[in-house]
């Protein structure tokens, strides 16, 4: 249930007087307002005025747009994909111009090693080279097109995907997806086809269109009917763990069960970790983080707690996971009455994933939930509440 404009306003006036170390004695002693306004107003009995919500803005020190709402992603610069956009948005023309090209072997490893930049959260690095590579490809497939360089491209529009959504641009990234089939269709390749409808349905999130998910994992499941190769059976196994976080979503625990069930067989199959296959890193390890996000996910917090404790990560986990792991970690900290620990989590994350961290709506729900339990806010958490625009 969405809330209304002026309960928006009153909790984020808390949330800032919080973050400022302030009681409401202490900040209506800053404002031409008496306490008991201030009281009412965080209360719910009274409405925030203009006025009101630019005196409060003024004595905590922040712009009034913090306390009234911001759309968008204020951290986030678009500059940074212009280049991407403009890429994606040719695919059918080119550039207009003749481009000097790379050799298709060497575009294809820059296209793995973008891939595997994103997974490094190298967000901004995998952005400013990417256009350059799209472009190169672009024109290759115009002028020469072979399988290798359809591949390839479908690759950086999936890299594309990636960094768009991580950066807070699903509209972005759903063009970029557009664009993966239209090269995975090209190169006759069905795992980049499937891996294409596994990223399409995890974009699914609301209660509205939830039905739509399981539909593109099983559009997913069929582009692999009679594929039997170690290639396959790994993207097959990341379309039910996949499909899992979709059930989790709809609290739907018999369907979780049975796809992580499904995905630890096909990672019997594949035998052991897969990380070079399309940098899914499918197997047994990704098979627990997934049961894990998935406790999360149906708010089984004790049950997460339990699963994390008993997950020791290997070196070799990529940092995107292992970020993503501690974001979650943190918020069941926090459920379970450990701030500090969850403070920890969060921080750590930061510390390894800068990037990533500071966009996963994961974090500024955990960092929202600290600060409406601490009756004063800790330097730490003031701190990392100010880095995610809180």
């Amino acid at each position: 249930m969405s809330l209304h404009d002026d309960d928006l306003i009153r909790l984020r006036i808390k949330e800032q007087r919080r973050l400022a170390g302030l009681t409401q004695q202490g900040l209506a002693a800053r404002i031409p307002y008496s306490y008991s306004l201030l009281n009412q107003v965080e209360c719910g009995a009274r409405p925030a005025t203009a006025d009101f919500c630019g005196a409060v803005a003024r004595a905590l020190g922040v712009e009034v747009s913090v306390l009234t709402g911001r759309t968008g992603d204020s951290h986030t610069d678009p500059a940074i994909l212009a280049g991407v956009r403009l890429a994606l948005d040719i695919y059918d023309i080119g550039p207009g111009a003749v481009v000097e090209t790379r050799p298709v072997e060497a575009l294809s490893a820059e296209a793995d090693r973008l891939c595997q930049q994103v997974r490094a959260t190298h967000l901004r690095k995998a952005a400013g080279a990417l256009p350059v590579l799209i472009t190169e490809l672009t024109f290759v497939v115009r002028n020469a097109p072979s399988t290798a360089a359809w591949q390839a491209l479908g690759s950086g529009y999936r890299t594309a995907s990636d960094i768009a959504l991580k950066l807070g641009y699903p509209d972005l990234s759903r063009i970029a997806l557009d664009r993966m089939a239209w090269a995975a269709e090209r190169a006759s390749d069905p795992c980049l086809a499937a891996i294409r409808q596994y990223k399409r349905a995890l974009l699914y999130k609301t209660e509205s269109d939830r039905s739509i998910g399981p539909r593109l994992i099983a559009c997913g499941h069929q582009l692999l009917t009679g594929e039997t190769s170690r290639e396959a059976l790994a993207v097959a196994g990341q379309l039910h763990l996949g499909a899992s976080a979709l059930a989790a979503r709809s609290g739907d625990q018999s369907a979780v069960d049975h796809h992580l069930s499904e995905a630890r067989e096909l990672a019997r199959q594949v035998g052991g970790e897969a990380p070079e296959i399309h940098w899914l890193s499918f197997g047994d390890r990704n098979t627990d983080l997934h049961a894990f996000g998935a406790a999360v996910a149906m708010r089984q917090y004790d049950d997460a707690l339990n699963k994390a404790r008993q997950m020791k990560l290997a070196p070799s986990t990529v940092i995107s996971r292992r970020a993503r792991f501690l974001v979650d970690r943190a918020r069941v900290e926090m459920e379970t009455g450990r701030p500090e620990a969850a403070l920890k989590h969060i921080a750590t994350a930061r510390r390894i994933a800068p990037e990533q961290t500071r966009h996963h709506p994961g974090t500024r729900e955990t960092i929202t939930g600290l600060v409406h339990l601490s009756r004063r806010t800790p330097d730490t958490l003031g701190h990392m509440a100010r880095w995610i625009g809180l």
